[in-house]
């Protein structure tokens, strides 16, 4: 486990770094969880928030290949590199062999086990609790639930048919008869955040004094709305957003390039992301993500030294051709980091011409990092890039102290707006007003009795490159066509990544699943 500088400036890391020193081996061990085996005393009510923050640790400590594994689908990106196992994937030939997908699931569900252990813990401490700590208990509960719902809702759509735990014991999974189904699952977790929300703080996660960015109650309407979304539910959808939308409390941030980037960090637009810092400081404890797999694996950057990337994911020249026939500039340039390899590779296959190309596609963004790759990726996702001028001086890691968005206002918005178009009646806004006001950040014209199939085409010039959202909009609205791309053929069968065969071997019974 990461040992974690202090920092006073920075409350929340200061407090998972003490925190979860302090609690880091009674997560890994649930069954020393006792007085009698000298383990915790939970009559220390206030070393409470100890198991809470050991749960926002192992929720945010992914590891570089998995939320690729969660992405690495759709007409909105390619995977490049030599990872043969994404390469593979993207072409909707799943290997049961591919660690990414092994350490998928191995890794999500010992955090959704960690964050069983911390609830069971938190229950502990209540025993001991006078009201005002019962009422935190609650509330801590509640938080982890929906930490938990973050994790088990990417299984359920990477992978359909999963387990759902109900506690910290492994014996639980010693004999099971029966997979939830991916409609289970996400009603499942629908109605999880049904039992959080009235214990969540009814604020914006910036707006968290003790826990900046932790989780509240918008949070869990987030994971209700998509969940729901999941579901068809569209009715669902519309009353969770509606609710977020009402609220008046979120806005979209007023630069999308930035949005990405350090002054985007929890910004008013933010629903929920996990939180990576340098602590402000050039050397020394870190708390961090490897973003390099999103990086061209050559660049000349602004900041000598400042280290490149691999060349793992890029978005696709199918999505570049389409936002450039839309006459995008600013979401375009965010998404994209271009490299001159794939502008001549982008004029050799379309109509565009150096001359007619926009200024900003250009290899060198505007802050004045330079991609050079000629090898592995013909260009990199620019949602994943931070420029090596908001490094923190001392810092070389491709993305050091970037944070990952997880869920943001604008596809609060969207997801909304294709509710209504779907049936649904909402008394928020309409869906006019839910797709301009995305728009217009994106400095494009507003649209007049919006359709679905432009709701659709705004879901994917904004949310491309995140957390796959564009693949599984296409598969829950049948566009296969969509998806059958660049050579590659998609069906519904292929809907879902295969299961590992450590998985199989473990559990017999996902071996006679056919999602």
């Amino acid at each position: 486990m990461r040992h974690i500088k202090i920092n006073k400036s920075l409350l929340f890391f200061a407090l998972l770094g003490v925190m979860f020193i302090g609690c880091s081996e009674q997560l890994d061990q649930p069954e020393l969880n006792n007085n009698f085996a000298g383990g915790t005393d939970f009559s220390k009510t206030d070393d409470m928030v100890f198991s809470l923050i050991g749960v926002y640790q192992a929720v945010t400590s992914r590891g570089w290949e998995q939320p690729l594994v969660v992405s690495t689908r759709g007409d909105d990106v390619t995977a490049a590199g030599d990872q043969q196992g994404l390469i593979n994937q993207d072409r909707y030939v799943y290997d049961n062999s591919f660690f990414g997908s092994r350490t998928l699931w191995e890794t999500y569900y010992g955090d959704i086990i960690s964050a069983h252990t911390g609830m069971e813990q938190i229950e502990r401490y209540m025993e001991f609790a006078d009201a005002e700590g019962i009422a935190l208990g609650n509330q801590y509960i509640a938080e982890a639930k929906v930490l938990r719902a973050i994790l088990l809702f990417q299984l359920s759509q990477v992978y359909g048919a999963v387990f759902i735990p109900e506690s910290s014991d492994l014996n639980d999974f010693a004999n099971v008869t029966e997979v939830p189904t991916k409609d289970q699952v996400m009603q499942h977790i629908s109605d999880q955040m049904d039992e959080a929300l009235p214990f969540l703080p009814d604020m914006r996660p910036n707006e968290r004094t003790d826990l900046k960015g932790g989780v509240t109650r918008y949070t869990a309407l987030m994971i209700k709305a998509v969940a729901n979304q999941e579901l068809k539910n569209y009715q669902g959808v519309a009353d969770a957003a509606g609710q977020i939308i009402g609220s008046g409390k979120f806005s979209l941030f007023n630069d999308f390039y930035e949005l990405f980037k350090t002054p985007g960090k929890l910004s008013d637009e933010s629903l929920f992301e996990f939180q990576y810092s340098d602590f402000g400081a050039g050397e020394g404890d870190r708390v961090s993500h490897l973003y390099n797999p999103y990086g061209p694996n050559s660049w000349t950057p602004t900041v000598a030294g400042a280290s490149n990337g691999w060349g793992f994911f890029e978005p696709s020249m199918k999505y570049v051709a389409f936002m450039l026939d839309r006459g995008e500039t600013e979401r375009l340039e965010t998404s994209v980091f271009f490299s001159q390899r794939g502008i001549d590779s982008l004029i050799a296959s379309t109509s565009y011409t150096a001359e007619t190309l926009p200024d900003f596609v250009s290899p060198t963004t505007r802050d004045g990092d330079t991609n050079t790759s000629n090898v592995r990726s013909i260009w990199s996702s620019g949602k994943h890039y931070l420029p090596t001028n908001q490094l923190i001086p001392g810092r070389t890691a491709y993305g050091s102290n970037k944070h990952y968005i997880v869920f943001r206002y604008a596809e609060t918005l969207l997801i909304y707006a294709e509710a209504l178009l779907q049936g649904a009646s909402g008394s928020a806004i309409s869906a006019d007003e839910a797709v301009n006001q995305v728009r217009q950040r994106a400095g494009l014209s507003p649209l007049s009795g919006v359709t679905l199939d432009q709701v659709v085409d705004e879901k994917y010039a904004e949310l491309a490159m995140e957390w796959g959202k564009r693949f599984f909009d296409m598969v829950r609205l049948g566009r296969d066509e969509e998806l059958s791309f660049g050579g590659r053929t998609f069906t519904q069968d292929k809907a879902f990544v295969t299961y590992h065969q450590d998985q199989i071997d473990e559990f017999p019974i996902l071996g006679d699943i056919s999602n």
